[in-house]
């Protein structure tokens, strides 16, 4: 392959995440999609006619962070989907704290009417807060960490789903169930 691995990442998730018609495949409900088409699809397109299962195993394990999975001879992306199809999920018991990074300009919004998918099919989480941090660093120089209470929402009957060992996902998190930290690196 000549490709290097972030840019073959890049594109899986692109094909996985957001825009599967654009390269001739079709997701399951749960996401899920042929290996083999999917290296199809890549030895489809200019500059990826070399492109081979090994190469889509190699990227996903070298990637920093577990975006992809494969079983069984099928992949999938674990999140981020921005899909108009909704991926279906099982629902599972969350760690009794999660956290969400996001800018100070979103803090009022979030605290009115709660987290909110957005763009996304779900509202993405994460089980620590550096990460949660360095996800709300993204949009501003002094991000705002929030604190889920992941224990009482899951028992007020709102559905988590473990998208990896670090990220977890909620269709919503409604307010009563979020506070506020600031935080300086």
């Amino acid at each position: 392959m000549k490709k290097p691995s972030t840019e073959l990442s890049r594109v899986l998730s692109h094909a996985l995440r957001h825009d599967p018609g654009r390269y001739g495949l079709e997701l399951d409900p749960e996401g899920w999609v042929g290996l083999g088409e999917v290296v199809a699809a890549l030895r489809s397109r200019p500059g990826w006619e070399s492109v081979g299962v090994a190469d889509i195993e190699e990227t996903l394990a070298a990637a920093s962070k577990q975006r992809h999975e494969i079983r069984d001879g099928r992949i999938r992306a674990i999140y981020g989907h921005s899909l108009p199809e909704r991926i279906e999920r099982t629902p599972t018991t969350p760690p009794d704290l999660l956290y969400h990074g996001t800018s100070p300009d979103n803090l009022e919004r979030v605290m009115r009417e709660g987290l909110l998918p957005m763009s996304r099919q779900f509202v993405h989480l994460s089980t620590d807060v550096e990460m949660a941090w360095a996800v709300g660093s993204r949009h501003a120089s002094r991000p705002v960490v929030l604190h889920i209470d992941a224990t009482a929402a899951h028992a007020a009957g709102i559905p988590f789903y473990k998208g990896n060992d670090k990220v977890w996902l909620a269709d919503e998190v409604p307010p009563r169930f979020v506070t506020a930290q600031t935080l300086t690196n």
